[in-house]
């Protein structure tokens, strides 16, 4: 894949259309940088090397008969480690994970992929059941950050960021319980997006927190995340949190949004303590300038405090710890030295949380929701914004990682609320790493989210910019 720019889903789409590429081309070039990058990066649990290139083939073949499926046709993509795919296994990167869950094979966002004419490349690594930390003491993958290998890349879609950041995919799946597709997006330096809670059905999806666990797209533009969640979203009877409503497709929307352009839209700073506080002066400084940008370009700008921040981040943290610890629970008991050490005492924590305090975390979350709801409309908002972390990505320390501070996460709220939040690349700190703009919207404004994201990538191209370890 290399190119004077990086493939990106909306490039190589046209590509495969010109007949400047072929799907085969594409699928052989990203194996042949996983083949270059994987033993370093800890991007794969499984590649699905001639299944892949036989589903490019017939990508290929497809086109050249004049049957499009749209722009995911032919585009390679990884998925999540804790997502369900015909080829198996799933092992949610832990060696307790029961070897027969996932032979219920493709779930259904994959098979909405597959539909739409991806060719899955393989499972991407995660951290241990989508929680916790690298854990250097099992027999797994610790994935490292294409752009300093001796940082992290966020998890605990770990695998599918350093993969689109290191260009041996161009897109795939992760999943977002208190910011985990979000979160290796700003660390790697490309796009992610967590869709409105029931958008996009979570069946086929080892669960963290079912009350706030999401699966969206990571791809390097938002433009790319669009076309990704077009296929993604719709309402499945498998879940019952899923929501009826009408298609959208968010490419289309994206576009005519970015025809009218940003005049007359207002965005909220969010200028609360746990942002101003939990962020370094580098990364409130390149957040200053994404704010100008947006600015200069016809958005108006309000600062303004969300209500009840501070509880709706706690509430994800408390509330997706009881929901881990009622899933792992037995399993726990039985094979307590089998988890890693992070995962094992991270969802302990559980056990402490009451029925009492879970009632009491749902009761501040529905009024936080309707606080906040009302602040927007009162505001007139049409999103909000604020850094996705407070600083670029931690280093490993020998064992395990520097101690990420759960003030710098500026990701949690916004699985309490369950809105649609996205973080794109918006520059880069003093060491060189990338830093995150999360733009966060009503909910079902998804496509609002993506447009202002799309907005912000014409008027810079931090999502264009390679990391030293890249294809």
């Amino acid at each position: 894949m290399t190119r004077q720019e990086p493939w990106t889903i909306r490039t190589a789409a046209a590509a495969l259309r010109s007949g400047e590429t072929t799907s085969v081309a594409l699928v052989r070039s990203a194996h042949a940088a996983a083949d270059a990058l994987d033993p370093q990066m800890g991007t794969w649990l499984d590649r699905y090397t001639e299944q892949s290139l036989s589903r490019a083939e017939q990508a290929d073949a497809e086109l050249a008969e004049g049957r499009d499926l749209g722009p995911l046709h032919g585009i390679p993509l990884g998925i999540k480690d804790i997502l369900s795919t015909d080829e198996g296994p799933t092992t949610a990167q832990s060696l307790t994970m029961d070897p027969t869950w996932g032979d219920q094979g493709d779930g259904p966002v994959v098979a909405r992929l597959r539909a739409g004419g991806a060719v899955i490349m393989g499972k991407t690594s995660t951290m241990e059941y989508a929680i916790g930390r690298p854990d250097f003491s099992k027999p797994f993958p610790v994935p490292r950050n294409p752009w300093n290998l001796d940082r992290w890349t966020g998890g605990s879609s770990s695998g599918t960021g350093n993969g689109v950041a290191s260009g041996q995919i161009l897109g795939g799946l992760g999943t977002d319980t208190g910011g985990s597709v979000r979160l290796p997006a700003a660390y790697n330096g490309v796009s992610g997006h967590k869709p409105t809670f029931g958008l996009v059905p979570k069946s086929g999806c080892v669960p963290l927190g079912m009350s706030y666990d999401h699966i969206g797209p990571l791809a390097r533009s938002a433009w790319d995340c669009a076309a990704l969640l077009s296929v993604m979203a719709g309402a499945d009877p498998s879940d019952r949190t899923t929501v009826e409503r009408p298609g959208i497709d968010y490419v289309a929307q994206l576009e005519q949004s970015f025809e009218r352009g940003l005049d007359g839209l207002t965005v909220g700073v969010i200028v609360n303590d746990a942002i101003t506080e939990g962020s370094d002066e580098a990364t409130i400084a390149v957040f200053d300038d994404a704010v100008a940008a947006l600015t200069a370009a016809g958005a108006t700008a309000k600062r303004i405090e969300v209500p009840l921040y501070d509880e709706l981040a706690a509430g994800a943290f408390l509330g997706l710890q009881a929901e881990a610890f009622a899933w792992h629970r037995d399993r726990l008991a039985a094979r307590w030295e089998d988890y890693g050490r992070p995962t094992r005492l991270t969802i302990v924590q559980g056990a402490l949380i009451s029925a009492a305090d879970i009632v009491q975390i749902e009761r501040v979350r529905q009024v936080a929701r309707r606080q906040v709801a009302a602040m927007v409309e009162a505001e007139g908002l049409d999103a909000l914004l604020s850094p996705t972390t407070g600083h670029g990505a931690t280093p490993f320390t020998g064992g395990g990682t520097e101690a990420l501070s759960i003030r710098s996460l500026h990701t949690p709220a916004w699985n309490s609320t369950g809105w649609p939040a996205l973080s794109v690349p918006m520059g880069f700190d003093p060491d060189g790493l990338p830093l995150g703009l999360q733009i966060i919207g009503r909910p079902f404004a998804d496509d609002q989210v993506l447009a202002i994201g799309h907005a912000y990538q014409h008027l810079t191209d931090w999502h264009l910019r390679r990391p030293p370890h890249h294809a």
